[in-house]
């Protein structure tokens, strides 16, 4: 017996209003052993209640949706559910959509045509806990994050990779404790993070920085 076949089920609730590609998500689905789409909804509105309403493990949405986008979406879910693990699946991918949807709260972003098992492997790393953007996506991502992020801030975001305390960074780099605070601040709110590990976590993964 495979693995795929004794993991547990993964709820899936679909989030797009075309009502073709729904039936081809959950059609390709409901095909693993592993998967089921137990709720379904057309916009941004709906997917709200239907959420409440059966509590998926995974949510799967596109961002350009009539009445409530995805971005607001993705926040109010994050709002209401704290724990929802939201998949974005886009027919865009851009540095910006891609950085707006992970900083509103999203756990991963795909792309409508990319071939069914990677899609299927973003839904089951998603539903994992991990973060999945696709490798020519994260480069594209990190390019918009490094252009975002100043000298300074790459400077201090190195020596937060290195564990230094806030006291040892503004030593290093011959400034006050106050401005480097600052620039952490800074740092935490560009890359969408809470705080100083997801930073490093977040830097890493997107090329930003390497950890030795």
């Amino acid at each position: 017996m495979s693995l795929v076949a004794t993991a547990p089920l993964i709820r899936i609730m679909l989030v797009d209003d075309h009502i073709l590609m729904r039936m081809g998500l959950a059609s390709a689905t409901n095909n693993e052993p592993d998967m089921r789409v137990v709720a379904e909804a057309e916009d941004g509105i709906e997917a709200i209640e239907a959420y409440r309403q059966h509590l998926p493990d995974v949510v799967i949405l596109d961002l350009r949706m009539p009445r409530r986008n995805g971005f607001e979406t993705i926040a109010q879910l994050r709002k209401d559910f704290g724990s929802a693990r939201i998949l974005v699946l886009s027919n865009y991918s851009s540095g910006d959509e891609v950085a707006a949807a992970i900083q509103a709260g999203a756990s991963g972003f795909a792309v409508k045509d990319m071939p069914l098992d990677r899609l299927l492997d973003a839904i089951r790393r998603v539903h994992a806990g991990e973060q999945f953007i696709p490798p020519e996506i994260a480069r594209r991502l990190a390019g918009r994050m490094l252009s975002q992020l100043s000298n300074r801030e790459l400077e201090v975001l190195a020596l937060i990779g290195q564990g230094r305390s806030n006291k040892e960074i503004a030593a290093t780099l011959h400034l006050v404790e106050g401005t480097v605070k600052v620039h952490v601040t800074n740092i935490l709110s560009k890359l969408g993070v809470a705080d100083r590990t997801q930073a490093v976590l977040a830097a890493v993964k997107r090329g930003i920085l390497q950890i030795e």
